[in-house]
C-alpha cells in the first residue's frame, strides 16, 4: 500500500474575524518566533560535527519541516478565506456566525455558534458550518424542528433561540 491519499474535500471558505485573527497569530508565532529559535538550535548542532547521531540536529530539522509545512498551509488558507464581519439583515434565520440554542426531546439545551471549518471546537460550542447538524440548522427559523440522524439514533431538535453578537 502506497502513501498516496486522495485529496481532501476543501472546507467552506468562511471564517469569523476572531478565527482569522487566531490563524494570523499562529502564523506570526511560527514564522517570527519559533522558526528562528529552531534554526539557531539546528545551526549550533550542525557545528558539533557528526550529524547522523546528533539528536538536536535531527529533531531540529524535523521541527523545521513541520513549521514550514504549517506556515505554507496557513498562508495559503488565509489567502482563500473570506472573513464574515457583519451581522445579516434577517436575524430571524440561522446564518453563519449565529449562536443557536437547540433543545432535544429530553429537554436538554445546547448552544452552538456556527463557524467555519478552520475554527470549530465542539467543546467550546463552535460548530463547523460543514457539519451535518450545522447544515440542518442553516436557513431555519426560531421554533423550527430539525431531525438529526446518526448511526445510533434519530434525534429531533428544536431551535429555541437565535442570536447574533457584534463582531469586534
Amino acid at each position: 500500500m502506497g502513501r498516496w491519499r486522495p485529496p481532501r474535500k476543501k472546507g467552506s471558505t468562511y471564517i469569523t474575524p476572531a478565527g482569522a485573527a487566531r490563524m494570523q497569530e499562529e502564523l506570526t508565532q511560527l514564522w517570527k518566533v519559533e522558526r528562528p529559535q529552531v534554526t539557531q538550535v539546528v545551526h549550533e548542532a550542525a557545528k558539533n560535527g557528526d550529524r547522523s547521531e546528533n539528536g538536536d540536529y535531527i529533531y531540529g530539522k524535523r521541527r523545521l519541516r513541520e513549521i514550514d509545512s504549517r506556515v505554507r498551509f496557513l498562508s495559503k488558507r488565509l489567502d482563500e478565506l473570506t472573513v464574515v464581519d457583519r451581522i445579516p439583515d434577517d436575524r430571524s434565520k440561522v446564518f453563519f456566525g449565529a449562536y443557536v440554542t437547540v433543545e432535544n426531546d429530553d429537554g436538554e439545551e445546547h448552544c452552538y455558534q456556527i463557524v467555519g471549518p478552520d475554527e470549530f471546537d465542539i467543546k467550546n460550542g463552535k460548530l463547523s458550518m460543514d457539519s451535518p447538524l450545522a447544515k440542518l440548522l442553516l436557513g431555519k427559523h426560531l421554533d423550527d424542528e430539525v431531525v438529526l440522524k446518526t448511526p445510533e439514533k434519530t434525534e429531533h431538535l428544536y431551535i429555541t433561540h437565535i442570536e447574533y453578537k457584534p463582531y469586534i
